[in-house]
């Protein structure tokens, strides 16, 4: 009776385990089908034909066709809209970080909470409300349609955001770091530059990360701002007419635009994730 019992327990072990394993990963799909289906059904959409995209039901089984992909690059010119959204969303990167870094370790420093305050509500104002302003004083100054007008623009966005996620992580930086800094002779732009900075590198990955797809995907400064340079959200834009919109085309741009930043996205993810959970921990 011993023996039969000591076989039984192992084998409602091993079923628990598995039933386990079977709740997890159904959890799994659950939660990311719903993710991962509009990118499906954009890759489906844009290898289709016009009729087939019209057809009702739409048809599951088809033969694919890459005609959309070879117009996108052929007459709307897509290498050139991707090289122009790279150019300005690096730009505005790497520029916001040189400005947003030192202003946020200004700010934890010093303790400016006013000053933090006042950025955070910039963050929060609506894109919208700053675009009559930027365009007025773009067309005194002739930059409309140029790259610096694009990369200024999105700067106002992407700025404030880098500083804002920057100031919890200097914030949470002990204060003994600065005085073993000083008592070995080093300054306050030198405790920044060697100490601050290395300590707070997810906090880089996250801000220049986020900076660069809120860059990417801006499509209202892209479309007013831009002029004759084309941007990567107002590629699928473009793909509507007076007369009828080409789906397929616009879901074929949609594919293109969407994973460079994906892809761009999966070196960093581990600092970006780190990054945002870092900077709600202070202390």
């Amino acid at each position: 009776m011993m023996a039969a019992r000591g076989d039984v327990r192992p084998r409602h072990s091993h079923r628990w385990r598995w039933l386990q394993r079977v709740a997890f990963y159904a959890t799994v799909v659950a939660v990311v089908a719903p993710i991962l289906f509009p990118y499906y059904w954009m890759l489906v959409v844009s290898l289709k034909t016009p009729i087939q995209n019209l057809a009702s039901p739409p048809a599951l089984i088809f033969p694919p066709t890459p005609m959309n992909y070879v117009e996108l690059f052929g007459q709307n010119k897509m290498l050139q809209v991707l090289s122009n959204s790279l150019i300005v969303g690096l730009a505005s990167t790497l520029l916001g970080l040189v400005l947003g870094l030192p202003a946020a370790f200004a700010i934890a420093r010093f303790r400016f909470d006013t000053l933090g305050v006042l950025i955070l509500l910039a963050r929060m104002l609506p894109g919208i409300a700053m675009l009559v302003p930027w365009y007025l004083m773009f067309v005194q100054l002739q930059l409309v349609g140029t790259h610096g007008a694009l990369v200024f623009s999105h700067l106002s966005v992407s700025l404030p955001l880098i500083i804002w996620l920057s100031i919890g992580f200097f914030e949470g930086l002990p204060s003994e770091l600065m005085d073993a800094a000083v008592v070995d002779g080093c300054s306050l732009v030198g405790y920044f530059w060697r100490v601050a900075l290395p300590l707070v590198r997810p906090a880089i990955a996250a801000s220049a990360m986020l900076a660069f797809i809120y860059s990417w995907n801006n499509f209202l400064y892209s479309l007013i701002l831009g002029g004759t340079i084309k941007m990567a959200p107002v590629a699928a834009y473009n793909m509507i007419s007076s007369y009828d919109i080409n789906w397929g085309g616009m879901m074929a741009a949609a594919v293109v635009t969407t994973w460079p930043v994906i892809l761009l996205s999966l070196p960093f993810g581990q600092n970006l994730v780190r990054g945002l959970v870092s900077g709600a921990v202070k202390g």
